[in-house]
């Protein structure tokens, strides 16, 4: 035995600065207690330590941060630009993923004393530098190929070896917000990943694509990776140096769509009536293509989103909301007309919105779609839902009712976003809006100027772009 009391071939581990002040009786008394203790709970295979002081952690969480909210914007500023339904649509999903990994790491930050407005003010140019080079990709293929098999994939590594790195006891909070982040991520990128494989498949020069991520890689790789804590390489030649990026204008469709503009009424765009006008079939079918037409508010939402970058995160974070509720919209009306026994793709699709919101100021824009579109949609809901249930019509029942609860909300959340985008009072800016896209629809011949009006009502408005 040594001196201490302890037998000598299990001593102490060396004292560490502060001495251990241990009775023998009192460390019996916790062993008998804890034998008598009749649970045997899991052990918490969790151990004290980490790489990162809660400096360093605030450091590589904003970069996160500031890495999210910029493939947020940067995603939303591609919407028009897209011609794959289907890219489009999952654009519109992943453009929430990437907001809400932005939301989620503010609170994160502010919890670590972090001021929102500090937050909210970062900028880094050199991510910045990046997220240019990324847009700046000549079609979706190269897009996705940046968005997700280099950032994302990098953002997602990244959030795993902080995971592993930083202290799981102590900064428990962080290593949870980042495990939700990434059940996002994992199907995203499985299926940008499938996506890329598609486009190979259908024609796309792989090499191509190659040679678009090595560089990419490369330019991530100049600034330290998204950490900024790697080691940083040569920059190459940046594409966006000579050409910078700007957004599309105009709304693309791929080549299985039939699209029309010139009006807004289906039947006009169709060329003949499928059911009479004012029949029960006639409005059930015509909501159903509304909501695969909300492809064109994907586009909408998504460019408000780019087109006010920085001006406020709340609002930011509604519209990628948004977006991906429209997203769904898009899919609830897609997979409707499959269940009713049409091919989607022989519906010609309404362009007439996108086509004069994407050049438009986003206030004017964004007023079209929220105090016209969506505010119509709730004057005319109710009643169908009610005709639904009344005809035993289950899928339209269904289907909108829960459209009529997104729409309700997305009135409310429009108020505060118009109120960042535009300081014109409700009047003043329904009355531009409505001029402005009577000047569009004259062009477009939805309307004629022989209709001797200064500006279309409301009620045409509503009847003629309708959401």
């Amino acid at each position: 035995m040594s001196g201490n009391g302890h037998p000598d071939n299990t001593s102490p581990l060396p004292a560490t600065r502060y001495p251990v002040v241990s009775w023998p009786e009192s460390r019996q008394g916790a062993e008998e207690r804890k034998r008598a203790f009749p649970f045997r709970f899991p052990r918490d295979p969790r151990h004290m330590g980490g790489k990162f002081t809660v400096k360093e952690n605030a450091r590589r969480l904003l970069r996160f941060f500031y890495f999210e909210r910029r493939l947020s914007h940067g995603l939303g500023s591609w919407t028009l630009a897209i011609p794959e339904f289907e890219v489009k649509l999952e654009t519109g999903r992943h453009i929430f993923y990437h907001g809400d990994a932005a939301r989620t790491l503010r609170e994160r930050l502010n919890e670590q004393e972090q001021s929102l407005k500090i937050i909210d003010g970062y900028r880094d140019a050199e991510i910045d530098r990046f997220i240019e080079e990324m847009l700046s990709a000549a079609d979706a293929p190269e897009l996705l190929v940046g968005v997700h098999q280099v950032a994302g994939r990098a953002l997602a590594t990244a959030y795993r070896h902080h995971i592993d790195d930083t202290c799981p006891v102590t900064d428990a909070p962080t290593g949870r917000a980042l495990r939700k982040i990434l059940v996002d991520y994992e199907p995203m990128l499985a299926w940008a990943d499938a996506a890329i494989s598609a486009y190979i498949e259908g024609g796309v020069d792989e090499s191509r694509l190659a040679a678009w991520r090595w560089h990419l890689q490369r330019v991530l790789g100049s600034i330290g990776g998204v950490t900024g804590a790697g080691p940083r390489t040569e920059a190459p030649k940046l594409r966006s140096e000579d050409t910078p990026y700007v957004r599309g204008t105009v709304p693309v469709r791929d080549s299985r769509f039939a699209t029309f503009k010139h009006t807004g009424d289906y039947d006009v765009g169709d060329g003949q009536e499928r059911f009479p006008k004012d029949s029960y079939e006639n409005l059930r079918l015509r909501f159903i293509r509304t909501q695969r037409d909300e492809v064109d508010a994907i586009e909408a939402f998504g460019t408000f989103l780019w087109d006010i970058r920085f001006m406020d995160f709340q609002a930011e974070y509604d519209l990628a909301r948004i977006t991906w509720d429209e997203a769904r919209h898009t899919e609830i009306g897609h997979r409707s007309l499959l269940a009713e026994g049409y091919d989607p793709f022989e519906m010609p699709n309404r362009l007439t919105g996108s086509t004069c919101r994407g050049p438009m100021e986003p206030a004017y824009a964004m007023a079209e779609i929220n105090l016209f579109g969506e505010v119509g949609v709730l004057k005319t809901i109710n009643s169908l839902i009610d005709k639904a249930r009344e005809e035993n019509d289950a899928l339209l029942a269904h289907i909108a009712d829960f459209i009529r609860s997104d729409e309700r909300t997305h009135v409310k959340k429009g108020q505060h976003i118009i109120k960042v985008m535009t300081n014109l009072g409700s009047q003043e800016l329904e009355q531009r809006t409505r001029e402005l896209f009577t000047e569009c629809l004259v062009s477009l011949g939805a309307v004629t100027k022989d209709m001797d009006l200064f500006t279309v009502s409301r009620e045409d408005l509503e009847q003629l772009v309708g959401e």
